[in-house]
């Protein structure tokens, strides 16, 4: 069987449209056009039926209720709306935010404006797997806290959080909790009632639905989360989001969702075989190679290592014509700046220039593992013997 190349391997970053989910959408760019708010009609009313469907299949994969979903751009924009949203609504409750060193640029710099601004925010250390001490970040709770942020599994090693700990905590504490999941819906069980989570933003191209469409969940009871808006208009997703809906994205979202809430067991078993098999394989030949990430707490998908003495970059321009890898987050890779994550977990800096990323996918193949684990070797092999 001959292999199409360059194999892509940076699922982390995004994923392709799977058919399915292309196959759903095409009527609503054409004949389905109708807007959801112009309900008055049938073109309208036929889109509006597509968002509720959407928002059922949303709800139904965080054992959530529809009415407490609202559709975004994206993560990047759910996790603006929940953190400065929350920062709003309860500035006479508090004004302390406690995150994390390896969170996302969009918590990050969020929470980094909101110190600008005045707010207090505590940014918790991690250990050598990316993890926090949860009883840290107990004790980092005052009564001035309003908001806990910690994202589900992390984009760059992917780490799986604590969560349902975490949420334990906040609401023993009364503290309003909050979750990047980003690179967990989807591909593990997220239960927004056991794991006390009151926001969780998530987003379509990380699992095989378009780009520019994502979602928030807010919790509606035991607490009921209110959030202040940032985006104002025509008062859509309940004054929250305003602006017309991206009925097609929407529809997308809904059916990747379902997909991958039947899918995500038997995809989990498949790629944490491939990660395993491809360790294996780089550690035979480079046995100084170092797994960045926890070694058990991780998605299935990801493996991210270090291969000290050869640099991440010479090894990806090697690679190009053969293999789509990455050194780190697509969303910083713009930055000379080293990964913000290696250096929360300790990695020196000579090591983070080592760092590669293979996030693999629902595409790849076990004849592709194969041939990318031979590729890597070779090229490696290849550089050792320049230097």
């Amino acid at each position: 069987m001959e292999i199409k190349r360059p194999i892509y391997m940076d699922y982390h970053a995004t994923t392709p449209v799977d058919p399915r989910v292309l196959e759903t959408m095409l009527p609503y760019f054409s004949d389905l056009f109708g807007n959801a708010g112009s309900i008055d009609h049938l073109f309208g009313a036929t889109a509006a039926d597509a968002v509720k469907k959407a928002r059922d299949q949303s709800a139904h994969i965080l054992n959530a209720h529809s009415d407490e979903i609202i559709f975004t751009s994206g993560a990047t924009e759910s996790n603006n709306i929940a953190i400065l949203g929350v920062a709003k609504q309860y500035a006479e409750k508090g004004d302390h935010i406690i995150t994390c060193a390896t969170e996302h640029k969009a918590v990050l710099d969020t929470c980094k404006y909101l110190q600008k601004i005045g707010k207090t925010v505590t940014f918790l250390p991690v250990d050598q797997y990316g993890l926090i001490d949860v009883a840290q970040l107990e004790s980092a709770i005052t009564d001035r806290t309003i908001l806990i942020t910690i994202m589900s599994a992390n984009n760059e090693i992917g780490t799986i959080a604590p969560i349902k700990e975490i949420g334990k905590i906040a609401h023993d504490n009364r503290v309003i909790f909050h979750t990047d999941a980003a690179q967990a819906v989807g591909h593990f069980m997220i239960d927004i009632e056991a794991m006390n989570i009151d926001l969780l933003s998530f987003s379509g191209h990380k699992i095989y639905g378009p780009k520019g469409i994502g979602g928030l969940y807010i919790r509606r009871r035991n607490p009921k989360v209110k959030l202040t808006p940032i985006i104002f208009g025509g008062g859509q997703e309940k004054g929250l989001r305003s602006g017309t809906l991206n009925v097609p994205g929407i529809v997308g979202f809904g059916k990747a969702l379902a997909i991958a809430e039947k899918e995500m067991k038997d995809e989990d078993e498949r790629f944490r075989k491939w990660t395993l098999e491809m360790f294996d394989a780089f550690k035979e030949l480079f046995p100084s190679l170092l797994l960045n990430g926890h070694p058990t707490k991780r998605l299935a998908h990801n493996l991210n290592v270090c291969f000290p003495g050869i640099e991440s970059k010479a090894l990806i321009h090697l690679l190009k014509d053969d293999l789509a890898i990455s050194s780190g987050s697509a969303c910083t890779t713009t930055s000379v700046e080293p990964s913000h994550v290696l250096r929360a977990i300790g990695v020196p800096e000579d090591l983070i220039h080592s760092a590669i990323r293979f996030g693999i996918g629902r595409f790849n193949t076990k004849e592709e593992i194969k041939f990318v684990v031979e590729r890597v070797t070779s090229s490696i092999n290849k550089l050792i013997n320049i230097r």
